[in-house]
């Protein structure tokens, strides 16, 4: 998934993108509501992590333009406080879920998850395709029974081949949803990535390139 979490305290914000990175998810880092907001209108994100007390822009008024424009993202929102009547303000405004700090990391995480299934089509448990199993869960790839050791980018990459059910996926949308807002566009790391994919999966090759198209697993 491409996630934006948007968490002023640095320290804080860029410990939550790595555990999140470490999912295999692309995430982006905003420390100030203007900052979310510039992003948000540029980037189609599936979750959105969001502080509420937010400096420039309140992370309240950031929740209400997502809420008021065609954004798709799920919102989880984070607070200092633990009041009842604080969750259920945060809830009227739009939010999909809200999670008081302090909090574990995991719980966050598998929070992310289970919003990331809502705002859209979720990822069966496990893919099957050209002899390829991907379980999603266990985070394990198998090409005719072997097992296939994948990097993160390796298997976003393959995940999002094998989701596409035998359409052809653009470079453009690979780096979308497995890179972050770091990826140089004109980076050949997707190129790459499927080449290293293509030899790790072994003959004969599944994944199809498309000149000027992209790529599938027909």
């Amino acid at each position: 998934m491409r996630i934006l979490v948007v968490e002023d305290e640095r320290l804080l914000a860029e410990a939550i993108a790595e555990w999140l990175r470490d999912d295999a998810h692309a995430v982006d880092v905003a420390l100030d509501g203007d900052a979310a907001l510039e992003r948000l209108a540029v980037n189609d994100y599936d979750v959105v992590v969001l502080d509420r007390d937010l400096p420039k822009v309140h992370g309240d008024d950031v929740c209400r333009a997502m809420v008021g424009s065609d954004a798709t993202a799920r919102i989880l929102m984070l607070t200092a406080a633990a009041e009842i009547g604080d969750r259920v303000a945060g809830l009227s405004l739009g939010a999909d879920d809200y999670l008081p700090k302090p909090f574990a990391f995991v719980e966050l995480a598998a929070r992310v998850q289970a919003l990331g299934r809502r705002a859209r089509p979720a990822l069966p448990p496990v893919l099957r395709r050209a002899g390829i199993l991907l379980d999603t869960a266990r985070r394990q790839v198998f090409r005719d029974d072997r097992y296939v050791p994948l990097s993160k980018k390796e298997f976003g990459v393959l995940a999002e081949l094998l989701r596409a059910d035998g359409a052809v996926v653009s470079a453009e949308q690979l780096l979308e949803k497995v890179w972050d807002e770091n990826a140089d566009p004109f980076t050949s790391a997707v190129r790459l990535t499927v080449l290293k994919l293509r030899r790790k999966l072994g003959d004969p090759p599944v994944i199809e390139t498309l000149a000027g198209e992209g790529y599938r697993i027909s």
